[in-house]
């Protein structure tokens, strides 16, 4: 069976229009959330990471697209044209396209939205990014919550294995919306303050966005200074509520073991997690419990939605991206915001940035309705 890799890759951003931007302001702590005064989409004031329209804009039109696109599609387009280019790679049979997402173009349903509202269906968003490029095969949609974008490097693990596709281009991306923004301050989970996961004194969760891509390979010919190789990576759901996670951790812990087993490594073999740490009470609680049942409780984790907020269908790939950086520069980044452990569990959360040695990472992802993600990748380029 082949070896399956993560290589090119990029991320829109607050930062800028490329990984690099994102990662040298993480290793440097900063963070890229703002306070955003919009009564348009929120009565009051919010702090969110949100992408600068005009230079999207600057950024789309160097695409010369011959029709006009949604501020999604904008920022997906940019993103992967840019992964696309780097790697080179000619767009044959033997190449698929996965988009991850969990609302896609939501906003064409506002009132004063220019498109029709046909293109709020996932299938349209996934149409509009294969034909703009000229991909040979149908667009995968994955939207399962916000584990959307480990599992779609999981899928595309798979697809390669199954001997399908020789590559895979995933692309991820949601938007910072009324509608998102009003359906989690009706869960009274919004943050008036930068979120602080795992924080004794956290007060909710932001919201974020960013667009970002990869290329899944097999091919070794197609590698980056940054590349890993998923080496493990499993699922599960544990159907306990609609939008609450299990209390005793049961989906994430489970996902933690199978992948574990797939990559044949134990809890000490894992150098840091980059966990989903969304700095709501009952995610930050499940996930402290599921690690210390997979004995994980001493392993450096950090959180990235202080930098991002929570970036829901994209913050799987996001996280993930920026955890091949961590491994390549052996660089543990900080988990910004935590003051004092706010969970019943020990956790090992790194406060600062810090020089590690570092192989193997663990990157977990937990969502709406009892989904689980934990999937596993191991440094190439030691």
């Amino acid at each position: 069976m082949n070896n399956v890799y993560l290589s090119h890759n990029n991320i829109v951003s607050a930062y800028g229009f490329d990984s690099a931007s994102a990662v040298d302001s993480i290793k440097n702590e900063v963070t890229g959330l703002t306070l955003v005064d919009d009564s348009k989409v929120l009565p009051n004031p919010f702090y969110s990471s949100l992408i600068h329209q005009e230079n999207l804009e600057s950024e789309f039109q160097k695409l010369d697209s011959k029709e006009a696109h949604t501020r999604l599609e904008q920022i997906l387009l940019v993103s992967l044209a840019d992964t696309l280019n780097k790697s080179g790679i000619e767009l044959t049979e033997r190449v698929g396209l996965i988009v991850s997402t969990t609302k896609g173009n939501i906003d064409v349903l506002d009132a004063d939205s220019p498109f029709d509202e046909n293109r709020a269906y996932l299938g349209e968003l996934g149409k509009k990014i294969e034909t703009f490029f000229g991909f040979k095969n149908e667009a995968i949609v994955l939207s399962n919550a916000c584990v959307s974008g480990v599992l779609a490097l999981a899928v595309a693990k798979r697809l390669i294995h199954q001997e399908r596709y020789d590559h895979v281009f995933v692309v991820a991306g949601d938007l910072v919306s009324k509608f998102i923004l009003t359906g989690f301050n009706s869960f009274q989970a919004l943050s008036e303050s930068p979120c602080r996961p795992y924080c004794k004194t956290r007060a909710g969760i932001n919201i974020g966005e960013v667009g970002c891509s990869i290329l899944v390979t097999k091919d070794k010919a197609y590698l980056v200074d940054e590349s890993v190789q998923i080496i493990g990576e499993a699922s599960c759901n544990d159907a306990n509520h609609i939008s609450g996670p299990s209390r005793t951790g049961e989906g994430l812990y489970r996902s933690i073991v199978s992948a574990m087993e797939q990559a044949k490594v134990d809890a000490d073999a894992i150098d840091y997690i980059s966990a989903h740490g969304t700095a709501t009470m009952y995610n930050d609680e499940m996930e402290a419990i599921a690690f210390n049942r997979a004995n994980l409780q001493k392993t450096p984790l950090n959180s990235l939605k202080g930098y991002f907020g929570h970036t829901l269908g994209a913050s799987g790939l996001l996280e993930t991206i920026i955890g091949m950086h961590s491994l390549h520069t052996n660089t543990l980044f900080a988990s910004p915001g935590f003051q004092e452990l706010g969970v019943s569990q020990p956790l090992n959360i790194i406060t600062k940035t810090t020089p590690k040695e570092s192989h193997i990472f663990l990157k977990t992802a937990s969502g709406f309705g009892g989904c689980n993600t934990a999937a596993i990748f191991k440094k190439v380029n030691s």
